[in-house]
């Protein structure tokens, strides 16, 4: 699989400490929580090492229509921060997420049904072109990745 779409509500993965052993606080208990359903939603799927994700927030239910008219589908400027929520989605596939080199990740509000995740997995093997730029005795060679 190249891409998935996962219908859960993103939670960004919290600053943990010892006293999370023992004392569950309610936001590490929900990040579990939300680890454990994605795993489970997202089924064989495996993340590459290129990835293109995108994070769709419900909106609160406090804010009336014409504001969720609005905010529907524009980019989420609130907190969650964007790399809190992509921590807590490597964190849920890996172990270690040192191999993922390359990545974009963004966020948006959502008025319909429940939040979700977008994951694509983008193309593994890289082309790359290489030039000789000469300026006066020195040559350099420039990498091009397209």
């Amino acid at each position: 699989m190249n891409s998935i779409m996962v219908k859960i509500n993103p939670v960004a993965k919290p600053r943990m400490t010892q006293r999370d052993k023992w004392d569950k606080r309610p936001c590490v208990m929900k990040y579990w929580a939300f680890k454990e359903e994605l795993l489970l939603k997202a089924g064989r799927f495996e993340l590459g090492d290129r990835l293109d994700i995108k994070f769709y927030i419900k909106m609160p239910k406090s804010w009336n229509e014409k504001k969720k008219e609005r905010f529907d589908m524009q980019p989420h400027q609130q907190k969650p921060d964007k790399d809190n929520l992509e921590k807590g989605l490597l964190d849920a596939f890996r172990k270690e997420d040192c191999t993922i080199w390359d990545g974009r990740v963004r966020k948006f509000w959502v008025n319909e049904g429940t939040g979700s995740i977008h994951i694509k997995n983008l193309w593994q093997d890289l082309e790359v072109a290489t030039t000789t730029i000469k300026l006066g005795r020195n040559a350099f060679n420039v990498m091009r990745s397209f």
